[in-house]
């Protein structure tokens, strides 16, 4: 690529960049010169699963990685200890050493779902800190001012309510640019929500006599509700390590309008093409043979393109044929006649007797295929048959006696 279509296809999916014309001069001397750029993406293991919210960033530092520039993915050991305050109006509670060792090898597993393992390299931010010592975070500390760390939005706001904010919250910013520093970094990549904290490292790194980073900035993914950013604690996420057929009703389950954002961000499809599918379908053509190609896409670069065409014909069989899927979890129950109503409550397809009523009285519960209306029907439940339970579209269970009968 030329130096004009390496900076547009750097820029695809990004919010901004700090600054455009410092990423055109740091492309530029890197040809020249035949160096390749350090880029720089890190990650607090505060949780063990990644979602696509993550592999927005994630597939963006491939793009670097694409370009053959070194890419490091930075786990926050040390940082993670802090917790990151970004958008928190509380203090994090902290997770032990050996949590967030078992986290950072889950997502050591995750990031080469997208990134080249063999053009990775895998950093931990523990080995500078922990070597840093007393005297050295004093002398770190004295290269930022309280002004400039209560510049952040969230740290006045807490102030601003009366709400506690912790001196080792107050710290995290200038850890976080640190890592900079300590990495020579030259391009540094992060959600809208890093915003600050990317900022600091170049300050930071200006500090120590080193070329500022670039920052690129990353929109923040919806979750499936549309609404709120996609996180595991909100229960709208889609994990990267979830299964082709979980993955794949998660993704059906979004909004049209919404498909469109996650074309643009979790896929490789051109924008003019986007924009064309999006054409169609207000020219009438079904969105959901195009969301069906989106989840295609998103589970291909995850799982395979086999998963993917399986997930589709799954997904067919259970919402067009409304037949079982491929695998159906099994539950035990103690053998003998059951109520429909209490057999749903028993095996958790109801949270209560007027929920499992109404499921039944409405149609939506079916018993080997057979929809039953009488919320007083009885089943006998037995050892040696497994009842297929299906309640609404997409929820099925087996059902088998122990025990008695």
């Amino acid at each position: 690529m030329t130096i004009d279509e390496q900076f547009e296809f750097l820029k695809r999916g990004t919010l901004e960049v700090v600054r455009e014309e410092d990423l055109r001069a740091k492309l530029e001397k890197s040809e020249k010169m035949g160096k390749p750029l350090r880029v720089k993406l890190g990650a607090d293991p505060t949780a063990p699963d990644l979602h696509l919210g993550h592999a927005v960033v994630l597939r963006k530092l491939r793009d670097f990685q694409t370009l053959g520039h070194t890419v490091i993915f930075l786990i926050g050991d040390f940082t993670g200890l802090i917790g990151d305050p970004s958008g928190k109006n509380v203090t994090r509670p902290a997770l032990s050493k050996e949590e967030i060792e078992a986290n950072a090898e889950t997502y050591k597993a995750q990031v080469f779902k997208i990134l080249d393992a063999d053009k990775t390299i895998i950093d931990f931010n523990s080995r500078w800190m922990n070597e840093i010592g007393a005297s050295g975070f004093i002398k770190l500390a004295a290269h930022t001012t309280i002004k400039q760390i209560l510049e952040r939005d969230d740290f006045t706001k807490r102030l601003d309510e009366n709400r506690p904010l912790a001196l080792h919250e107050v710290l995290y910013p200038l850890v976080m640019a640190y890592d900079s520093v300590a990495l020579e970094a030259d391009v540094e990549l992060g959600g809208n929500d890093q915003k600050f904290n990317l900022l600091m490292g170049r300050n930071l790194q200006r500090e120590y006599g080193q070329e500022p980073q670039v920052a690129i900035i990353t929109p923040l993914l919806e979750g499936t509700d549309g609404v709120q950013k996609m996180s595991k604690s909100l229960g709208n996420y889609i994990g990267i390590n979830e299964s082709p057929t979980e993955m794949f009703g998660k993704v059906m389950s979004i909004s049209d309008d919404l498909m469109w954002r996650y074309f643009e961000l979790c896929t490789d499809v051109p924008r003019s093409e986007i924009e064309r599918m999006n054409r169609a379908c207000a020219e009438g053509a079904n969105p959901r043979d195009y969301k069906i190609e989106l989840a295609k896409r998103i589970i291909t670069e995850l799982h395979s393109e086999g998963e993917a065409n399986a997930a589709v014909e799954n997904f067919i069989r259970v919402f067009s044929r409304h037949e079982a899927p491929d695998t159906v979890e099994e539950r035990r129950v103690k053998s003998g006649m059951w109520k429909l109503a209490r057999l749903l409550i028993e095996t958790s397809l109801a949270a209560s007797v007027a929920e499992a009523r109404r499921l039944i009285e409405q149609g939506g519960v079916r018993v080997e295929g057979e929809r039953i209306t009488a919320h007083d029907a009885e089943i006998n439940v037995a050892s040696d048959h497994a009842h297929l339970i299906q309640v609404g579209k997409r929820r099925f269970l087996r059902v088998r006696g122990e025990g008695g009968g």
